[in-house]
């Protein structure tokens, strides 16, 4: 059974929610800490207020073998972001913020007809400046009946405090570590932080949840499936994070080495990254996650 439906009769589902939107008051959900009054309508640096948005909900079947199984991963992708990718594949979501305002009633509607439709899971796609208002739409989706595990997909650029408020309410955690190089995250992502950061969420979230746990069926239950987009000319970038998973998260670590880079957003503009990664490039991060005991590899 699903952690947040102890929580849920406990009373603490509702405590943590409550919390959750005293912090959207002075903003600081995410690793920005904005500090904008969300509730009053001002919009943080993710350019969301009081009331997320949502660009699409589906079941997905181009997530990870254990995500999808045969019913599809169900997909709530989240309008806008507090990264800045300027490489990003969903551009037009992340960055100009195609998509609809969501209540609670709408996304408990939206987690409860993927139920109803097989999914495996609740995905939850770029969830970071939102969780507030996934725990207040968890509230009314329980009440309806929803038990599915949920998966919070994160770029990674969360803050710890807010990661707690989620301790035994996500059953599986999916972050991207982009990169453990301050000067590509400044320039890449607009955030000279994020490997600090990035660092100390995965840590947290192995914590809360394990190694990746499957069914007899090969579908995720629980646990952490860290992911790492190559991109071109990173190969010792690849190297430090996977040295970094093998000696401070775990050497069982589930992760998907993902080669589906590609120049979206305004890559362009930076000629280094203008490029698809190599194949001797992907055959090199295969390389060093093996060499460094990591042999738990994903299927995309």
């Amino acid at each position: 059974m699903s952690g947040y439906l102890e929580l849920f009769e406990s009373g603490e589902l509702r405590a943590r929610r409550d919390e959750a939107f005293v912090r959207l008051e002075d903003c600081d959900l995410c690793a920005r800490r904005c500090h904008k009054n969300r509730v009053e309508g001002e919009e943080g640096d993710c350019r969301t207020g009081v009331q997320a948005r949502v660009s699409s909900h589906f079941p997905h079947f181009g997530e990870e073998d254990c995500l999808r199984g045969y019913a599809g991963s169900g997909t709530i992708f989240f309008s806008e972001c507090n990264l800045r990718c300027v490489f990003c594949q969903n551009f037009e979501i992340s960055h100009e913020g195609e998509g609809s305002a969501a209540d609670g009633e709408t996304l408990a509607a939206m987690m409860l007809g993927l139920q109803s439709r097989e999914c495996h899971n609740i995905n939850f796609v770029t969830p970071s400046h939102v969780v507030p208002q996934i725990l207040d739409a968890l509230l009314i989706a329980v009440r309806g009946g929803l038990r599915i595990p949920l998966v919070y997909n994160t770029g990674g650029y969360d803050s710890v405090e807010t990661l707690r408020l989620l301790d035994g309410v996500i059953d599986i955690y999916m972050p991207d570590i982009k990169t453990l190089d301050r000067e590509k995250a400044r320039k890449y992502l607009n955030a000279p932080d994020y490997p600090e950061v990035a660092a100390g969420c995965v840590k947290e979230m192995h914590r809360q949840v394990g190694d990746l746990v499957v069914d007899a069926q090969g579908v995720a239950r629980k646990g952490l499936l860290i992911r790492h987009l190559v991109m071109p000319g990173s190969v010792e970038d690849t190297a430090d994070i996977m040295r970094f998973i093998s000696s401070n998260i775990s050497k069982k670590s589930a992760i998907n080495i993902m080669g589906q880079y590609r120049p979206c957003g305004s890559a362009g503009d930076f000629p280094e990254i203008s490029r698809r990664p190599s194949p001797e490039e992907m055959m090199s991060a295969y390389k060093s996650a093996l060499s460094g005991g990591l042999s738990n590899l994903i299927s995309p």
